[in-house]
């Protein structure tokens, strides 16, 4: 039996349909520390964090899925009347729920670390982060790799670099290190740690941004 789609919303820089808008209940246009982006949705399998942990396994069934290397796999957009767009994903290996200092069980949706190729909207290697909870409203995400520290803005369930510059840093630093984590605060109060492997990025990132670039 295939996996049943999820919408997966993710700001990128370009303009938003008011039907869009609509549906998800955010607003058209976000102001970031000077950077402004729209929701744009691409499709992922709502349980692409499953397919991850368990090595793919069962990814055959995803018709667009297109490659995979170690931790990371890339997508496309499957629609040839959309927007190209192609992603390099993965699950995190480790996760971690504190909450006043203890270690708490907590009921979370997906948790992906993405990066995003959308080059009809100029989108160039943008990077993604949805914590699977909606972030503590003002709240940032700190994200760490090989001693390196990036500040990520969040907006609902979702967390970004403030420029594109930013995200240049961040893709340089995944490809040379071995795990990224973030950490970051929910709505209610909890502070989680979601470690990712790195191996398979670098592949899957210039392969993402191969196929869209054809």
């Amino acid at each position: 039996m295939a996996p049943s789609y999820a919408i997966h919303a993710l700001q990128v820089r370009g303009d938003l349909p008011e039907k869009l808008s609509e549906l998800t209940g955010l607003p058209a246009s976000i102001e970031t520390k000077g950077r402004r982006m729209a929701l744009r949705t691409v499709q992922f399998i709502s349980t692409a964090a499953a397919i991850f942990l368990a090595g793919f396994a069962s990814a055959q069934e995803v018709s667009n899925r297109v490659a995979a290397d170690t931790d990371w796999a890339v997508f496309k957009e499957p629609d040839p009347e959309k927007p190209v767009a192609c992603w390099a994903v993965t699950a995190p290996k480790e996760t971690v729920n504190t909450r006043d200092g203890r270690a708490v069980s907590v009921r979370r949706g997906d948790i992906l670390l993405f990066v995003t190729f959308r080059p009809e909207q100029n989108v160039v290697a943008e990077v993604s982060f949805t914590g699977g909870y909606p972030f503590a409203g003002g709240s940032t995400a700190t994200m760490e790799i090989a001693g390196s520290t990036f500040e990520l803005f969040t907006e609902g369930e979702y967390a970004w670099p403030a420029t594109p510059a930013d995200d240049a840093k961040i893709v340089t630093a995944m490809k040379r290190g071995a795990t990224a984590s973030i950490t970051a605060r929910s709505s209610r109060g909890t502070q989680t740690k979601d470690t990712f492997s790195l191996l398979g990025a670098t592949a899957m990132i210039e392969d993402a941004e191969k196929r869209c670039s054809n």
